[in-house]
């Protein structure tokens, strides 16, 4: 006779952290949505408490609990107990461990647009930092939040090298740069220095941009996200309700996939998507004229059709860019009569329009 399998609350939730938060890396275990887990004779139950607008999401979790636990050897049954509430109903510490959405915050900003993408290396820092510029151009009041935790990058792009000072209320005062106030953790550290941190700490630096900046009144800010999906998006989309996302990708079948990733993301916790914009989309060979499509064209527009959100545009590839961001200057500002800087002036009035019509 085979030993009997015994059945520990250990295993349990060595099960429970394979379940995902839907469109996110992280489980449900490390948010702390399991609570009151009891294990005993082959019966597990226990509670979910979740943060969430979107009852699709938490739903989804429980089923995916359900489903693997059941596949447990030793288990008999599973009793799972729902408690779902939206971030504006939460209590002073959400399960996910971040302050719940507040009202009051930001509320001098009129549109909070999440920039972000699936994978690393489309140049999503260089288009947020060029889309700020362009907004900036058609007359209004933008601010950019970098909070790409881990790689931030808009210091160097925006060409800042002072430090921002701290107001007679104790707020961070951002810095202004092309009629674009900015803000980044590149500010506050060492150059060289590696940004090593767990998820908590991720959260409180997103928390403290949004809380502990004087922004003012702004039309739009902008937000440059870490490339993927953690504890940065969660936070945003908990602390604050975003007026939308865009994603930005490259004309690779890789970039794609990983877009696909970064929208259903945001359409699981009811953020719109704005549209996507397909960065690198082709090069000009400036002496002859001819057009090259590097990495593959149209894979941005196709993805768009295919999940039914607007596609943005096309950003040309021009080596003006990369010179651009290395030297403190974007292209938007630094070549303002550029093909480039039409896509991104073009892509602006796109996003300008699809808010102002939507927004009440």
């Amino acid at each position: 006779m085979p030993p009997t399998t015994e059945l520990t609350e250990e295993k349990v939730l060595e099960t429970l952290r394979t379940v995902k938060f839907p469109g996110l890396s992280r489980d449900i275990v490390s948010f702390g949505f399991v609570k009151d887990l009891a294990v005993g004779g082959g019966n597990v139950s226990f509670r979910l408490e979740i943060t969430t607008e979107s009852p699709r999401a938490a739903e989804e979790i429980e089923r995916d609990a359900k489903e693997k636990l059941r596949s447990l050897p030793g288990v008999n049954a599973v009793t799972v107990r729902m408690s779902v509430q939206p971030p504006s109903m939460a209590a002073p510490r959400g399960a996910a461990g971040v302050a719940p959405a507040d009202p009051a915050l930001l509320r001098d900003v009129r549109f909070k647009v999440a920039v972000a993408s699936g994978k690393g290396g489309v140049g999503k820092s260089t288009v947020a930092a060029n889309l700020a510029l362009a907004l900036a151009k058609l007359g209004l009041r933008v601010g950019l939040m970098d909070s790409d935790i881990y790689g931030p990058s808009q210091q160097m792009m925006m060409g800042i090298d002072e430090k921002p000072f701290i107001n007679p209320e104790n707020q961070i005062v951002p810095i202004e740069r092309y009629g674009v106030k900015v803000m980044s953790l590149g500010f506050l550290m060492d150059v060289d220095q590696p940004v090593i941190w767990r998820g908590p700490m991720v959260m409180k630096a997103v928390e403290q941009f949004l809380q502990d900046v004087a922004w003012g009144h702004l039309d739009f800010l902008l937000i440059d996200l870490p490339p993927g999906t953690g504890d940065a998006q969660l936070t945003l989309t908990q602390k604050i309700h975003l007026s939308g996302a865009v994603i930005v990708t490259t004309p690779q079948d890789v970039s794609l996939i990983d877009a696909r990733k970064g929208l259903a993301m945001f359409q699981k916790v009811n953020v719109p998507v704005l549209g996507i914009i397909e960065n690198m989309s082709y090069f000009i060979c400036p002496k002859c004229g001819h057009r090259e499509e590097i990495f593959k064209h149209g894979g941005g527009e196709k993805t768009a059709k295919q999940l039914r959100v607007p596609f943005l545009g096309e950003i040309p590839l021009d080596p003006k860019v990369a010179i651009g961001g290395d030297s403190g200057r974007p292209i938007v500002a630094g070549e303002p009569s550029s093909p480039v800087t039409a896509s991104y002036l073009g892509i602006a009035e796109a996003i300008q329009r699809t808010l102002e019509t939507t927004s009440p």
